[in-house]
């Protein structure tokens, strides 16, 4: 999230205003339609308390930057993706202690677990603060915010190594059957998360760049939000499965859906920030 504040410019905020539809689309699947979804998933796969938890936590995490690169990658508009990612990231502060805590009340019937203000303030913390933080840096010393862009992003995919495989570990007893159960649950969600951001962008005429770049912000979640949230706050290795087995599919997922609806060609967009040496 430090990373993501870095690249990030109060701009990115009020580009919006340029394209309301694409904004405004992208809002209501993330935050009404795929937690909707999610939760049609656990209730058909049948899948334990913990585990619905964690997919209902995975569904309310917003998008990660990843996402901007597979928009990139696959000629999407990235400016519109740093939009998204921005407007998503200071909302789920408030998203995702709601959702979790709703999915805790329906799943969890022993009332063990459980979001109480503290740790509502800690997860808005864990979201938002690093954000504002990285900000700051950037509007301090744009140069120094583009230099530490690499590191950050090498520490955060170890950081997001490091956790799955921590919670991999945690539930190593069980990991086999547990990916068994969210594997179907999680891999359905990435491709229905995909398809409905590319859809409904194209169902709102907007052009292909930003169905893509869509597409990619809704199918493409900050699983590592989901994991240190599921492990640090919630204290619950299990609920933290589905982000991880997640957080494997996306990368399968994501990069045959991408090829798939941009074979055909069509105009190039870069966004002028991206660094295509990067």
């Amino acid at each position: 999230m430090f990373g993501l504040g870095l690249s990030l410019r109060v701009a990115d905020f009020a580009r919006v205003v340029r394209s309301p539809r694409a904004v405004a689309g992208a809002l209501v699947l993330q935050i009404l339609i795929l937690p909707a979804v999610a939760f049609g998933l656990v209730l058909a796969f049948d899948l334990p308390p913990l585990l619905a938890v964690g997919v209902m936590l995975l569904a309310a995490s917003p998008g990660g930057t990843t996402a901007n690169l597979f928009s990139h990658l696959f000629r999407g508009d990235v400016a519109l993706n740093i939009t998204l990612t921005a407007i998503n990231s200071v909302l789920a502060a408030f998203t995702i202690p709601l959702i979790t805590n709703l999915a805790i009340s329906y799943f969890d019937s022993d009332g063990e677990l459980g979001l109480q203000f503290g740790k509502v303030l800690q997860v808005i913390a864990i979201v938002l603060v690093p954000v504002v933080l990285g900000m700051i840096v950037r509007a301090k010393s744009a140069e120094f915010a583009k230099r530490a862009d690499k590191p950050v992003r090498i520490f955060s995919i170890a950081v997001l190594a490091i956790v799955a495989i921590g919670a991999i570990i945690g539930e190593a007893d069980n990991i086999a059957d547990y990916a068994r159960q969210v594997g179907w649950v999680t891999g359905l969600f990435c491709l229905i998360s995909l398809s409905s951001g590319y859809l409904l962008a194209r169902a709102l005429r907007l052009a292909k760049p930003q169905a893509i770049a869509t597409s990619m912000e809704i199918g493409i979640h900050n699983t590592t939000i989901a994991l240190t949230i599921a492990i640090s706050v919630l204290d619950s290795a299990m609920i933290a499965i589905p982000a991880a087995v997640y957080s494997i599919l996306m990368y399968i997922i994501a990069p045959i859906f991408g090829w798939a609806v941009s074979r055909n060609g069509g105009p190039k967009v870069v966004d002028e920030r991206v660094d295509l040496k990067a």
